[in-house]
Order: structure tokens, then C-alpha cells, then sequence
């Protein structure tokens, strides 16, 4: 499996497929392959890149910090020989996916913000943040709060697999979500205003983690950006809708593909 050096990481990629450039950034509960139902579609039109997080899955760091993210894209992105990618991010991957976006907009065609404010703190976000606990005890669930309660009813299978996949993380895992919302993470209003690629963001109607009016939010921040609102959803719709995702994504990449 590629991998690429850093001064402080071990950052480990794969790559399927020919076309445009599109890149997958996974969340906090998972990694590379959470995206085992959207490599093999996805990949028929496009170079499909996925990646570990640095702390997940095969990758390895001394310092984890999201503020490290969007340098080690670049890096992936270089050693890949990707000059001009989509970006489809899934929440915690959003943590790379924007900040990337706003710095080097020249090399992002599009960008998919799936479930995530993407390092995008306003009032509403910080406050939804500092409710999540609250509205997952509401809910009275006895399992992860990524996947939808009703989704883990009708499939016990892909719950267990879920979970399994995020066993292979032996990093850093789920305890890295608190420096998520380190100030030293969060992207300003100011900043977010000089964004210059086309942006869908996805939301699920049953997310307890960023809910959609979050997410809403955040969407009218984001200049000119598309929101879509996905019914029965949790906060995973890649992982309980593949089918609704990967129409989304692929079309919306493929519309952007020489933009």
C-alpha cells in the first residue's frame, strides 16, 4: 500500500480507477475502509484516492492535531501525482477537506461536506457541539451515535461491520474528536467567505450529531453552496444510503470535473 512520509506521520493511501481526481476523507469512526460501498462505483468514472487519517487505520503520527490535515492532503495529493481533485469529506474528514479547499482552491474542482461543518465554527455549531451528549442520552441508544437508529434496527450486519471497521483503528481513534473544536482548528467567518469552489453539503435528517438545522447553518456561510437534506439518514449516510450518496456525489463531481 502507497504511503507517504512526514516529519511526524506515516500517512497510507490507496488508489482505484481512471478519470478526474476524487478524493475520500473518512470520519472520526472509521477509515479507509468505511468507503467499501462507494470505491467500486465511484471508481468506474473517476481515479479514486482513499486515505487514512494520520492515527487511523495504517497510518501512524507522534502529534495528533486537525490542524495538521490539509498538509497531509498535499502531501498524498503530491506523492499521488493529483493536481485537481473532488474532495468528499465525512465529518471529521471535513476537518481536511475545507481547510485544503480555502487554501489551495486551484487544486479542488468540488468539495463534498458530508455530515460536518468541516472546521467551520459558528454560534450555532459551537452551541450544537456542547449539546451532542444531551441529545444522544435524549434518544436512549445503545449504540454508536454515527449510525442511525432506525438503520441499526433493519441492519444488525452492517452495524456489526461498522463497528468492526473502526476496531482497526489503534491510533489515536474516537478520543481525537475533542481537538476537533480546539480553537487552533476552527475556521473563521472571514475566512470561510473567500472560499472559491462549488460545495455540496449533505445532511441527515436523523444526524444527533451535527443535526440538519446545523448544518443549514453552516450552508449559508458557504457562498453559493448546495444543501441537501437526506430523509432517514443518520450522521453516516455513505455507510446506510450508498445508493443515494454515491448518485449525489457522482453527479455532482462529475458536473464540476473540468471546472
Amino acid at each position: 500500500m502507497p504511503e507517504v512520509q512526514r516529519a511526524d506521520a506515516s500517512i497510507h493511501y490507496e488508489v482505484y480507477g481512471d478519470g478526474p481526481a476524487l478524493v475520500l476523507a473518512h470520519g472520526a469512526g472509521g477509515n479507509r475502509l468505511s468507503w467499501w460501498q462507494q470505491i467500486p462505483i465511484l471508481s468506474r468514472t473517476h481515479r479514486v484516492l482513499a486515505f487514512d487519517h494520520r492515527g487511523f487505520g495504517r497510518s501512524t503520527c507522534e502529534d495528533f492535531h486537525p490542524r495538521h490535515f490539509a498538509d497531509d492532503l498535499t502531501a498524498v495529493l503530491d506523492t499521488a501525482g493529483i493536481e485537481r481533485t473532488a474532495l468528499v469529506c465525512q465529518s471529521m474528514g471535513g476537518w481536511s477537506g475545507l481547510p485544503f479547499a480555502l487554501r489551495k482552491p486551484e487544486r479542488v474542482s468540488c468539495l463534498v461536506l458530508a455530515c460536518t461543518p468541516g472546521g467551520y465554527a459558528n454560534d450555532e455549531v459551537l452551541a450544537s457541539a456542547a449539546s451532542v451528549g444531551e441529545r444522544i442520552e435524549a434518544a436512549g441508544i445503545d449504540h454508536t451515535p454515527a449510525l442511525g437508529a432506525d438503520f441499526v434496527r433493519r441492519r444488525p450486519d452492517l452495524r456489526f461491520l461498522y463497528d468492526r471497521i473502526g476496531e482497526l483503528n489503534t491510533g489515536v481513534g474516537l478520543s481525537a474528536v475533542s481537538k476537533l473544536f480546539d480553537p487552533a482548528a476552527r475556521i473563521s467567518a472571514d475566512e470561510l467567505e473567500t472560499l472559491q469552489v462549488p460545495v455540496l453539503m449533505l445532511s441527515g435528517s436523523d444526524d444527533l450529531l451535527f443535526p440538519p438545522a446545523t448544518l443549514r447553518s453552516v450552508a449559508r456561510d458557504v457562498p453559493g453552496a448546495r444543501f441537501e437534506e437526506i430523509r432517514g439518514a443518520g450522521h453516516s449516510i455513505y455507510f446506510e444510503m450508498p445508493d443515494r450518496f454515491n448518485a449525489l456525489v457522482g453527479k455532482f463531481a462529475a458536473g464540476h470535473a473540468d471546472g
